[in-house]
């Protein structure tokens, strides 16, 4: 690890501890534009999702529908509570080929995207120093009245994110601050930025209970997409 990714590891929590568990457990609410565009504004407005730390895997259930979805790399499932399986989709990421920003997602793009995302963004900044991750320090940046260090990472191709080269921005505290990154298979020309906040330690795990990511509309902004997690476990 360079010096701002252990710095970074340490303000988390540290890596023993983090080699302890294998579930973050949550329970969240999200929303935000960017959910309305495609087709799925209340789809996650009462959300459990259980995030593995050791490979690449989420599961998301959906409260209110009763039902449950299955992310990994190159399947994702739909199921009933019970197991059933309702639907499924082999080589996900092929099927957003030929779609533009405002293209509309049926249940399963939404299961593959919500699922590298979160599992990116619960895992981090751990996940970083798993083998085949290149991260390299960057140019500094002042914002909010902070100086933010940033870390460039580029993610190993069997790891599905939102794109290869990702940029992570850490406050003077060593907690993560904002993720900026563009998304291949939403609009791979227009960069996002992703802040985090409202900072739980949660059995020796700190993590960020709150993300936001904003888009501009005339003079002002407009909440893209919103994360809040109300109840985090870790085991």
């Amino acid at each position: 690890m360079n010096d701002l990714l252990a710095s970074a590891v340490a303000a988390h929590g540290g890596l023993d501890r983090w080699n302890q568990i294998k579930t973050i457990n949550v329970k969240a609410a999200i929303s935000g534009a960017f959910w309305q565009i495609k087709g799925k504004a209340e789809a996650m407005s009462d959300v459990r999702i259980e995030v593995d730390t050791t490979h690449q895997q989420l599961t998301m259930d959906y409260v209110s529908q009763h039902r449950r979805s299955l992310f990994q790399p190159d399947r994702v499932i739909l199921q009933q509570p019970d197991g059933t399986v309702v639907d499924a989709r082999d080589n996900p990421e092929r099927s957003f080929a030929g779609h533009e920003f405002q293209t509309p997602w049926d249940d399963l793009h939404l299961a593959y995207f919500t699922g590298e995302a979160l599992w990116t963004y619960l895992n981090t900044p751990f996940l970083l120093t798993w083998p085949e991750f290149v991260c390299e320090e960057i140019a500094p940046i002042e914002a909010d009245g902070e100086t933010w260090r940033r870390l460039q990472v580029t993610f190993p191709d069997h790891i599905k994110s939102h794109t290869r080269t990702q940029v992570f921005c850490f406050g003077p505290d060593g907690l993560l601050r904002r993720h900026d990154f563009t998304i291949d298979i939403v609009d791979p020309t227009t960069e996002s930025h992703l802040y985090a906040g409202d900072y739980r330690d949660v059995d020796g795990i700190v993590i960020p209970a709150m993300r936001r990511a904003y888009a501009p509309m005339g003079d002002d902004q407009i909440v893209f997409v919103a994360i809040d997690m109300a109840d985090i476990d870790v085991h």
